[in-house]
């Protein structure tokens, strides 16, 4: 069977030998010794000043909305994982949908400024696919009405922005590490800022509070444990290959699908990408139906990703107007890509799609 996303695994030797680290410390939790050695080497690889490795990405965006001190309305995109909007629903904000560009299918800026109003705290955009925003123009605009900006950047690790890394954008921007990611931790996340203060309050937010005996404020239990950071430190030095074997399946989607029929992102800004997902969208449902099921009779998985858009979710109370995510969501699909897909199997699928197009 060949899935949507298959998890990359270091040689197990190399991750014994961090289990034997973590024998010898007797730590296995609570801001150990691989999670810091961790931390400074992501910092070193990405650029970063400031990164929290956490349990998942998205408590990370939950911190972040606590660190800021957001708990009104959030002009948010309706085309993003779930876990974008149930942040908000779960930390009692308000999300207000604005639509997405039909171009990288990022959040569309002008829409953003037309939904503000005096109860807007701030902006939560998602770098689609790993696909930047808009990030100046939503700088802009977060300056502006003085809206602190936010940055789901699940998708993004390794991605530049002007030979800059985008998590350098934003008050704070937030990063999966789950196993289906280009860098994973087996389960995690991460969070970035470059602001002192912001840096402080994630460091006490994410462990219930703590300092020293004492307690600073309310906290919760954001941490990771040894054991995921060595999953993270024997993949960390895998990642430019992992990128490499990545772009070689995209283009060759790119060289053997039939673009008369078929769309997918454009990359805008000036990027260095990491090849995280091969999306692309059909004519219609019908049609992605009809591709769909096709791949499955080879035993070939692919994803409505992202489906549905998150403004059609019935527990979303917010009044929106998304008709470009609403379409497009419905006739996304993400099809299988990952480290040792081989390339044989990416011009069968190819070739499978072409033929029920």
């Amino acid at each position: 069977m060949i899935n949507v996303t298959k998890t990359y695994l270091p040689p197990i030797e190399e991750y014994q030998q961090y289990v034997e680290r973590i024998w010898q410390s007797n730590q296995l939790t609570n801001n150990g010794p691989l999670v810091r050695e961790l931390e400074q080497k992501l910092k070193d690889f990405l650029g970063v000043k400031h990164c929290y490795f956490v349990s998942n990405g998205t408590i990370a965006i939950q911190i972040a909305l606590k660190v800021l001190n957001i708990s009104q309305e959030v002009i948010t995109t309706p085309f993003s994982y779930c876990a974008t909007t149930h942040s908000l629903i779960w930390e009692n904000c308000k999300p207000i949908f604005a639509d997405i560009l039909s171009t990288d299918f990022c959040i569309d800026p002008k829409k953003v400024e037309e939904q503000i109003t005096e109860k807007t705290q701030a902006i939560l955009a998602t770098h689609v696919y790993g696909n930047p925003c808009a990030v100046d123009e939503l700088a802009e605009i977060a300056q502006k009405h003085k809206l602190k900006l936010i940055y789901d950047a699940a998708h993004c690790f390794g991605v530049k922005v002007n030979n800059n890394s985008i998590f350098n954008y934003g008050d704070i921007s937030t990063c999966s590490f789950h196993s289906t990611k280009v860098f994973h931790s087996t389960e995690g996340g991460a969070i970035f800022t470059d602001n002192d203060e912001y840096a402080y309050l994630i460091d006490r937010y994410r462990s219930f509070g703590h300092i020293g005996d004492n307690y600073l404020t309310i906290g919760i239990n954001g941490k990771n444990s040894e054991f995921h950071a060595a999953m993270g430190l024997c993949v960390l030095p895998k990642v430019p290959e992992i990128i490499e074997a990545r772009r070689q399946i995209f283009n060759l989607y790119d060289e053997n699908l039939n673009w008369n029929k078929l769309i997918k992102p454009k990359v805008v800004l000036p990027t260095e990408t990491n090849y995280a997902y091969y999306p692309i969208f059909l004519e219609s449902e019908e049609i992605l139906f009809k591709v769909r099921a096709a791949l499955a009779e080879h035993d070939i998985i692919p994803r409505r990703y992202f489906y549905p858009s998150l403004s059609t979710l019935e527990f979303v109370v917010s009044e929106s107007n998304c008709p470009i995510s609403d379409d497009f969501a419905s006739r996304a699909l993400a099809l299988p890509l990952y480290f040792d897909l081989a390339h044989e199997d990416v011009i069968k699928i190819a070739k499978i799609v072409n033929n029920n197009l």
